[in-house]
């Protein structure tokens, strides 16, 4: 993937936040009344995978990832953990599989052109991973009940 800095990160940033949570919620309509975890299936893709960590009434926050069996082996990958901020409507990256948290990355709080950084390059993968996985048509469902978006 093409490496993308922009001039304004942060108002860039702000921006991608903003459209990460519109999109979550298309590929996952009925994410809010999911308590625990759900799986989305498409034909022929990996199945996709949301589990519920953290839950209150603003927030809320989820792993998104890929669910892979081999053998006796599962898989979670890339594990994107995410908190969906429902006053502000955003999304925000706080870790994936192979980077830890924000709060943890830069432990110089004043290098706030660090933090920056690391943040838009989590939130600018969820972007284009989410219009991937938009692209592919998933149907969620919890405990058999298909969660299809109203029309």
């Amino acid at each position: 993937m093409a490496k993308v800095t922009p001039v304004n990160k942060s108002f860039c940033l702000q921006n991608v936040c903003e459209t990460n949570y519109r999109k979550i919620f298309s590929l996952i309509p009925n994410l809010r009344n999911i308590d625990d975890s759900a799986q989305g299936l498409s034909h022929g893709k990996p199945v996709l995978h949301v589990q519920i960590l953290e839950q209150t009434p603003y927030t809320k926050t989820i792993q998104l990832s890929y669910y892979f069996e081999h053998e006796a082996e599962v898989l979670l990958e890339p594990a994107v953990k995410i908190r969906l901020y429902f006053d502000v409507r955003i999304a925000e990256v706080l870790r994936d599989y192979k980077r830890i948290e924000v709060a943890n990355a830069i432990s110089d709080i004043g290098r706030s052109v660090d933090i920056m950084d690391y943040k838009w390059k989590l939130n600018y993968f969820l972007e284009k991973w989410l219009d991937h996985c938009l692209k592919t048509d998933y149907i969620f469902k919890v405990d058999d009940e298909l969660l299809k978006q109203e029309a």
